[in-house]
């Protein structure tokens, strides 16, 4: 136990040092505006070589920065929450593959090497998901791995595609090839491998299913690795997709994913679902703004985004803690009296998801909303941004109402307490970030102060449809027993809403039904029916009694053949004659 305990300490100590200095070292190159390319060859052959490549911008080393930070925070956290188990050295090694492939995938300029760390993510992923051994977690964790293999085949796909370029360095031909069928190409299999790392339309359903992984790991996924690994891609692609097709239908999907996840989230009672449904919804709007040219702008959200939701989920692992594994918000109730520092951390970042002004979310949030009110964007966009804003917030407060306030719904000797001091201290440092680290990261990203004139109304809308959504949300919780009859009378409505759109049943009784129901048919018919009797099997029957034939000839008396052919000849040939 006290070497489990020396390697929590020790991974966090090494993990923040490190990203610590990356961070600075980010601030540094964006001061200088510098950009560093290594390569190393790894060997030559002939004229083909193999090359590693690395590239340190501002972007990569500050995202570093952010995910060793958070990592480092979640592995601190998970030294008490885990204690229990005994196998928490291969847990915090996972944790550490995990973080490793990460750092792999945002500092390679190179198909090949991105590759790397993107199946680095795919498999520690679903060694974590599946890390509490039981048939949810099993399935979640097949449902996980196999949604993320269709990105993993565009990817290779797309490194086939680059081979007409000679090389596997992307970064070189974004600019000029921008209009050429090849990048169209291997864009259309980018954005794909980037929807299903991040989750959306039509591969939203792995995200909450996902959750069956322990809340550390959790934390660490939905605020700066696995999710937002395919933000990133695209962030980095961005040049070869602006003005093009491919840019509108990301703005449609990414919208309605947000669209859909909000509405979800008012649906659900899982506590760790509702956080899961708020991810997909910001990545939906990460993915929107991109797509609308501000690579910036969305990877500013990203990082702003990353600090408070790990901070979220981890609120949410202490309050199942003390739960005693319940995560049905309907037991829970008057926290804030029993747990009042974890139900501070708790407000603080739902306030921040909210975009509260002057927290961690309102930087990024409202610059997006005011961005998307100055451009030109259809009313259907315009609508599903500014909805989807009022939703996050209706979520939050029925979240808060639901689990802060009220009467505790558990049993009557239920003990909760804010004792666990190891996991309070990596939340209260998550804190200070989701107050101070929007400000922070705009002084940084955006040095110049960006003027945005709008009408009164527009500049207002933002915080009109914030104040409704929560209004909407505390009223709907306050009258949760009527609010629960009405979805029973509606309910079908209630359950295409509440359940993602069908998507998890489309994701696994859709595609294991028909397609697979259809595979076990062909399989069973033609490769191992008419195609074995007619092709392997045939030959070897015939083969045995070939040789069963022979073997009979060479066991009697060839000499009898030989005199009964002579003879039956002799016979033919009188006949004849």
């Amino acid at each position: 136990m006290m070497w489990s305990l020396s390697i929590c300490f020790t991974s966090f100590l090494f993990l923040f040092m490190l990203s610590l200095s990356l961070i600075m070292m980010g601030i540094y190159f964006i001061m200088y505006n510098l950009i560093v390319f290594i390569e190393w060859e790894v060997f030559s052959l002939n004229s083909n070589s193999l090359v590693m490549t690395f590239l340190f911008d501002w972007m990569s080393l500050l995202f570093m920065g952010f995910v060793l930070f958070i990592s480092s925070l979640v592995i601190l956290y998970s030294e008490e929450y885990m204690l229990g188990d005994k196998a928490i050295n291969r847990f915090i090694l996972l944790v550490l593959m995990f973080v490793l492939s990460m750092m792999f995938l945002i500092i390679s300029p190179n198909l090949i090497s991105i590759l790397l760390g993107w199946d680095g993510l795919g498999l520690v992923s679903y060694c974590l998901v599946i890390y509490y051994q039981n048939v949810k977690s099993y399935n979640a964790g097949l449902l996980t791995a196999l949604s993320n293999r269709i990105g993993d085949v565009a990817l290779l796909m797309a490194i086939a595609w680059m081979m007409n370029y000679g090389s596997w360095n992307y970064i070189y031909y974004l600019e000029f090839e921008k209009d050429s069928f090849i990048m169209l190409l291997i864009g259309i299999m980018i954005m794909l491998a980037g929807m299903t790392k991040s989750a959306q339309i039509p591969f939203s359903s792995w995200l909450p299913a996902a959750m069956a992984a322990p809340t550390p790991v959790s934390a660490l996924v939905h605020s700066s690795t696995l999710v937002t690994a395919g933000v990133y891609l695209l962030i980095r692609f961005s040049p070869s997709m602006v003005d093009t097709w491919l840019s509108k239908a990301l703005l449609l999907i990414g919208g309605l994913t947000m669209f859909m996840a909000g509405l979800g989230a008012n649906f659900e009672y899982d506590l760790k679902k509702i956080i899961a449904l708020s991810t997909l919804s910001q990545l939906g709007l990460m993915m929107s703004i991109l797509a609308m040219g501000y690579s910036e702008l969305a990877f500013f959200h990203l990082l702003t985004h990353a600090l408070f939701k790990a901070l979220l989920f981890m609120c949410a692992g202490s309050l199942i803690h003390n739960m005693k594994d319940s995560q049905d918000i309907r037991f829970m109730g008057n926290i804030c009296t029993q747990m009042p520092l974890t139900a501070v951390c708790f407000n603080i970042s739902n306030l921040a998801l909210c975009g509260m002004p002057f927290m961690a979310g309102f930087y990024s949030k409202d610059l997006i909303l005011e961005i998307v009110s100055l451009s030109y964007v259809n009313m259907f966009s315009f609508f599903l941004f500014f909805i989807s804003t009022g939703l996050t917030v209706c979520y939050s407060l029925r979240l808060v109402y639901y689990s802060m306030t009220g009467d505790f719904n558990s049993t009557s000797f239920h003990p909760l307490c804010d004792e666990g001091w190891i996991m309070l201290k990596s939340m209260l440092v998550l804190v200070m970030m989701a107050i101070l680290g929007g400000s922070m990261l705009a002084w940084v990203l955006f040095p110049t102060p960006i003027f945005i004139i709008l009408p009164e109304g527009l500049k207002m809308l933002t915080l009109v449809v914030s104040l409704l959504g929560g209004w909407l949300g505390y009223e709907v919780s306050k009258i949760a027993l009527s609010y629960n009859l009405m979805a029973l009378k509606s309910y079908m409505l209630s359950s295409f809403l509440g359940s993602m759109w069908f998507m998890p049943f489309i994701s696994t009784y859709g595609v294991s039904y028909l397609p697979l129901f259809l595979g076990k048919q062909i399989y069973s018919g033609l490769d191992q029916g008419w195609s074995e009797d007619w092709g392997g099997q045939m030959i070897y029957k015939q083969s045995v009694n070939y040789s069963k034939m022979i073997q009979s000839w060479q066991n009697n008396s060839i000499k009898i053949y030989l005199i009964g052919f002579i003879l039956w000849m002799v016979m033919l040939i009188m006949l004849i004659m």
